[in-house]
């Protein structure tokens, strides 16, 4: 469900609710949630949020990148807040090479330009880069699905810059764990770079041009696209590394029962003889 007309001013939120599980069923609606920053939330765009069951906002950026654009949030207090620093973001990537600690941007010379240019990663790479630096990260992600503060709130929004790496690859995590159908955890995927698509693309484009640096395809790739071939790289490193997403969250320090429980948490079961949703019961029983 795209969310980036009610959460205003966003432009790439949506909730996962509906993507289908293999064998049956679905994700459970109103539980979990993807966007990009919060930074620029209209106060209708926090009424909607808070409409939404939105409990709890796991910010994966880093300090930095918190400070330069904070977070729009109830005053209130009413929606809890977890800042969970994800080193590596394709986003952070680009701004800790464009801009110095004071978020100013100074000119930058030949060889600069140049070993910003050279050191672009693909996507792929960043990923794996970035899972294995980061179960510990994840595995907290996960456990603020289960610990609600407000039962009658359950909803948990992730979200980083653009929300298309972080933010990509904790949903995958997610989404593997609770057994979405592959094809459907890539399709959500690849959705972010329609949505960046446009002005958001533009104007990231234009200042990366504007201080000299060409937009050549790998740096158009780690600023705003997401490729299938992407994910799907990050998702046969956590199989045969961990042997999927369970695996890798239990090495990151959650426990078999938490993992069974952000599993059930997560979906909606489907009555065998009717195929329609039906009271849900834990996965694998």
């Amino acid at each position: 469900m795209d969310l980036s007309s009610m959460l205003e001013v966003t432009h790439n939120a949506r909730g996962l609710e509906g993507l289908p599980l293999v064998g049956g069923g679905a994700v459970r609606a109103g539980v979990l949630y993807r966007s990009d920053a919060l930074s620029s939330l209209t106060p209708m765009g926090v009424e909607q949020l808070v409409s939404l069951g939105i409990g709890t906002v796991v910010d994966l950026r880093t300090e930095g990148e918190r400070h330069r654009a904070p977070d729009v949030l109830p005053a209130d207090g009413s929606v809890r807040f977890i800042s969970l620093p994800v080193e590596g973001g394709a986003m952070d990537e680009l701004v800790q090479q464009l801009l110095p600690s004071d978020g100013r941007s100074r000119p930058l010379t030949h060889d600069q330009i140049q070993s910003i240019v050279d050191r672009v990663p693909a996507l792929s790479d960043l990923y794996v880069t970035i899972l294995e630096n980061s179960a510990a990260a994840f595995a907290t992600a996960a456990r603020s699905i289960v610990t609600p503060t407000d039962g009658s709130r359950p909803g948990v929004l992730f979200h980083c810059t653009a929300g298309k790496d972080r933010t990509g690859l904790v949903s995958a995590i997610l989404l593997m764990l609770a057994d979405v159908e592959r094809r459907a955890i890539v399709e959500d995927y690849t959705r972010t770079g329609e949505n960046l698509a446009g002005p958001f693309a533009q104007q990231l484009l234009g200042l990366i041009t504007s201080l000299g640096i060409p937009a050549v395809p790998r740096l158009r790739a780690l600023a705003t696209e997401s490729p299938a071939d992407a994910i799907e790289t990050a998702m046969d490193w956590l199989d045969r590394v961990h042997g999927g997403a369970a695996g890798y969250l239990r090495a990151g320090g959650l426990s078999d029962a938490e993992i069974e429980s952000v599993r059930t948490q997560l979906r909606d079961a489907v009555d065998p003889v009717t195929m329609k949703p039906d009271e849900l019961i834990p996965a694998g029983g």
